[in-house]
């Protein structure tokens, strides 16, 4: 067994913050959970150009007795999305050794550094919403969100040829989410069967929709104030991360990387003679873009 040192111990140190970090971040993002991620575990730098492969799209040959096959040359299509966000959030811990054996102040300082990267994604990635251009918006701006709107949202979907197997998704913001829950037929369950809407407060599925509500939908204007909610599929939006380099060896700094589920952040440790404590930076170089647009709808509210 090796002996405990002061080296390995600022090693374990970190690996532990980088395990306990990662899941707590993926864990509260909405967005970020729902679209396309690319990750690879490729060093990177803000500015970088990602090119995230879309399918192509192929068609089918009726071969005519004694004829022969076509061959077709698809290309893959591609979307360049650009790393031009690098988000970190640093703390420092006056006894980092407590960390090992309190676990849970990881926690206490951790939660809040990981909710403001957290928001940040969440905003980037709901702000596309502009950008859905191939399908017209439904829903009106400054009204309460309907079934008529719901229902014409996924409407798009299918006429844009979306495949049926692929889960489709509505993201509405807390006022459109609340209007949702008062529509007697998706609350009551003498319309539905279930009235769980009522009981738990949870929409649920509507539509073929899952619902979720967010609190960073983006809200423009003004008198009346238009909320863009999005509807869509995986592929509509793509959320790229790359990783970050380490420091230099003998700066005095040590970092870990944390990746789970095509998504990685860097976790780095340093000293600050200036308070005499230890500092943690929770860092992530991603972009956000826009993969298929004809898979999303902007749904007004």
């Amino acid at each position: 067994m090796p002996a405990v040192t002061s080296a390995n111990l600022a090693n374990a140190i970190v690996k532990l913050v980088a395990v306990e970090a990662l899941p707590a971040l993926v864990g509260n993002l909405v967005m970020g959970n729902l679209v396309n991620r690319s990750f690879e575990p490729v060093l990177a730098q803000a500015g970088d150009t990602v090119n995230v492969p879309i399918p192509p799209t192929m068609v089918a040959n009726n071969i005519a007795e004694g004829g022969s096959v076509v061959t077709q040359n698809p290309n893959a299509g591609n979307a360049q999305i650009q790393l031009t966000k690098h988000l970190e959030a640093t703390f420092q811990v006056p006894d980092v050794t407590r960390v090992i054996a309190v676990p849970d102040l990881i926690a206490l300082y951790m939660g809040p550094a990981l909710n403001a990267v957290t928001e940040q994604i969440e905003t980037d990635l709901l702000s596309l919403y502009s950008q859905l251009t191939a399908n017209a918006p439904v829903g009106t701006a400054g009204a309460a969100l309907t079934e008529t709107a719901v229902d014409l949202a996924e409407t798009a979907l299918f006429n844009a040829k979306v495949p049926v197997a692929q889960q489709k998704h509505l993201v509405v913001s807390a006022d459109a989410y609340s209007a949702l829950r008062l529509i007697p037929r998706f609350s009551e369950a003498q319309t539905v069967g279930s009235g769980s809407a009522i009981q738990t407060g949870t929409v649920g599925k509507l539509k073929d929709f899952n619902i979720y509500r967010s609190q960073f939908v983006v809200k423009t204007g003004s008198g009346p104030i238009t909320t863009n909610n999005v509807a869509f599929t995986r592929d509509a939006f793509g959320l790229v991360t790359r990783r970050l380099p380490l420091p230099l060896a003998g700066t005095g700094a040590i970092a870990e990387y944390a990746e789970l589920g095509n998504f990685g952040l860097r976790v780095t440790m340093s000293y600050q003679p200036n308070t005499l404590a230890q500092q943690f930076t929770v860092d992530v170089l991603y972009g956000v873009g826009v993969l298929r647009a004809n898979h999303g709808v902007q749904v007004k509210s």
